[in-house]
């Protein structure tokens, strides 16, 4: 079951939809999302996606939103994809070093300690540097926008919904037979209609009206390159 939380500008977190599906690939995400369009999800003002590595939902992201989705990727699932290639006693000291680098509070002072850990990597793992150049730039989003310092403990990551999927098994794991799909989808649409109401708001949700505009300013310079790229 792959789930869309949304966050509206006033902090309160939305419940959007659930689909069920065997692989997060382009087809069945693309759809998923162009669901919850037809439904009412608007993206024209700027869309902030906070997503995990999957490549299939990421194309899924720019096929269905376009130019309006801005992509952070989230920094916990590419800290631990980077160190994956490590020996486990090396394991602990670079996710302590990356984390380091991903809490500097300017996108220069973040890029800079990153790419000094780039640096470091090179002469340890040549896989582990790919990793990390894999989505570089989108794990700084944040960072770039200039509202990491108020938005980032809540959206640098996509542990807002990881803790509702640990809530949905607290509510499900006692169920050891799934007899159909229906079944499955009904228990999960009760449990998450529990689960939303007494959901808090995010962390730093006052800061929120300032992520429109600095998204519409990123959409807004990319447009403008790729008009010159077009020239």
């Amino acid at each position: 079951m792959v789930l869309a939380l949304g966050v509206t500008v006033t902090g309160e977190k939305v419940l959007l939809g659930f689909v069920q599906t065997g692989t997060e690939n382009e087809q069945v995400c693309a759809a998923f999302l162009r669901d919850l369009v037809e439904r009412g999800l608007g993206y024209e003002q700027g869309l902030l996606c906070v997503i995990d590595g999957s490549k299939g939902f990421r194309k899924a992201v720019a096929s269905v939103f376009g130019p309006q989705a801005v992509v952070q990727r989230c920094q916990w699932h590419k800290r631990e994809n980077v160190v994956a290639y490590l020996p486990k006693g090396q394991q602990a000291p670079w996710r302590c070093k990356l984390q380091a680098a991903y809490e500097r509070p300017s996108y220069a002072e973040a890029k800079a300690a990153l790419l000094r850990c780039r640096q470091e990597l090179r002469l340890l793992n040549e896989s582990a540097v790919a990793s990390l150049d894999e989505g570089f730039e989108e794990t700084l989003t944040l960072h770039r926008l200039g509202v990491f310092g108020t938005l980032g403990t809540s959206l640098k990551t996509t542990n807002c919904l990881e803790s509702i999927n640990a809530l949905v098994g607290q509510r499900t794991a006692k169920v050891n037979r799934w007899t159909n799909s229906a079944q499955k989808q009904r228990w999960l649409a009760a449990a998450l209609l529990d689960i939303e109401p007494p959901l808090r708001r995010i962390r730093g949700y006052r800061s929120l009206p300032l992520l429109r505009p600095a998204l519409q300013a990123e959409i807004h310079g990319k447009e403008v390159t790729a008009q010159h790229r077009a020239a």
